[in-house]
């Protein structure tokens, strides 16, 4: 038993529901190994750390000896999936889906064990169903049961439309459960009609209904919003060494923790110690310094991320970036805020044509790199350190 009491507590790290811990304990104790599953949209075509937090505990799984099932929903993502939307989402041509698919497939790689994962891609059962499996699988379900779900109801009750075919995707994500004969799937706190929607049809087809696993959503380098690449506050994967260690290091002390919690691979008794030390009046840079590197040399390798810091420490440290800073938040209201406003809401110069006296000056810098363009936008999402001479500095994040 302490061996599934082990497995459990490996699994729940950093978890926000899981459904039913009971079952999964007696799913642990056959000692079979589970089939895990995980379905990811190919609608765009970089992964960033948001993503990782799932395929983080697929590795997890991988570790105590499951079968992780890696799902590309290249049928489903020419659907849209609606959740969390207030609209009808614009489904991908499939083209677009096969081309996000394939750099789908390389990045993954970089957290899992591709000797022990399974990439699947939804068409392969679900073309095969057909309009007549189709019609069979919707009769498994009610409108009322769907307008249970939050973002239905929310665009039902405010008049908003929602497309038959938006019905059709958390029913499609269900089947796919009995597809896989899944054990156990995983999502994020936003999956959860959909992921409970697999256990409903998976007892419908006579199988044993799937455990579900619900992951935090990982806030954005803003610390407020999902971390997404329409709101410009994500870290992706296949970026530059350099760009993902700058990007971590920009990240407010608060909101390091919640980093750590998600994306390392560290001990949490080790997490706990490098807390207690920023307690007790450890700089909190240095841990932040730690969760970097750990990032960046599982997306690239230990020399990039030593050659990253190395990087950061001349561009930033050298007697330049001060060990505290205001932060301040400037909202956008579209889109944008020019560089000269944001300057002055940050209260770094006392007018907008002071700001472009000190940028024509070369006094401006962004990140470490000199300004030189007087009507440059930041954009929503972004997290910067600015600076104005030599001793004036702010952590800004446009909202």
């Amino acid at each position: 038993m302490s061996d599934v009491n082990d497995a459990l507590s490996l699994i729940k790290r950093g978890a926000d529901e899981l459904l039913v811990e009971s079952e999964l304990a007696e799913k642990l104790k056959s000692g079979r190994p589970l089939r895990i599953k995980a379905g990811f949209d190919p609608t765009a075509p970089d992964l960033h750390l948001g993503h990782t937090v799932l395929l983080n505990k697929l590795r997890h799984f991988q570790e105590l000896g499951h079968h992780v099932m890696f799902l590309i929903g290249d049928f489903t993502g020419m659907i849209g999936d609606p959740t969390g939307k207030n609209a009808t989402r614009p489904p991908l041509s499939r083209e677009q889906i096969l081309e996000n698919a394939k750099t789908y497939e390389t990045q993954v790689f970089k957290v899992l064990d591709p000797d022990r994962t399974e990439v699947c891609l939804n068409s392969a059962w679900m073309s095969e169903l057909g309009a007549a499996g189709m019609l069979k699988l919707a009769s498994h379900y009610t409108v009322a049961r769907m307008l249970e779900r939050d973002d239905f109801s929310k665009r039902y009750a405010a008049q908003q439309s929602i497309a038959v075919h938006e019905f059709l995707y958390p029913l499609c994500q269900g089947y796919d459960s009995v597809a896989m004969r899944a054990d156990v799937e995983l999502g994020g706190t936003d999956q959860k009609f959909n992921l409970l929607m697999g256990r409903e049809l998976q007892k419908d087809f006579g199988q044993s209904p799937q455990c579900v696993l619900m992951m935090p959503l990982l806030e954005g380098l803003d610390g407020v919003n999902k971390m997404s690449k329409s709101l410009g506050n994500y870290v992706g994967i296949a970026e530059p060494a350099g760009e993902i260690f700058g990007k971590l290091m920009s990240v407010s002390d608060e909101l390091m923790w919640r980093y750590f919690e998600l994306l390392s691979f560290r001990p949490v008794s080790e997490i706990e110690r490098f807390r207690r030390d920023v307690e007790g009046g450890r700089n909190p840079r240095d841990v932040k310094v730690l969760l970097a590197k750990e990032i960046v040399a599982r997306f690239h390798d230990e020399a990039a991320a030593d050659a990253a810091l190395a990087e950061f420490e001349a561009r930033f440290q050298r007697g330049v970036l001060p060990d505290e800073m205001p932060e301040v938040e400037v909202v956008s209201e579209n889109g944008g805020v020019p560089l000269v406003q944001v300057l002055k809401i940050a209260g770094l110069t006392a007018s907008t044509s002071e700001a472009m006296r000190m940028i024509a000056q070369g006094a401006v810098r962004i990140n470490g790199e000199k300004v030189a363009d007087k009507s440059l936008e930041l954009e929503a999402g972004d997290v910067v350190v600015l600076q104005v001479g030599k001793r004036k500095f702010a952590r800004v994040s446009i909202v």
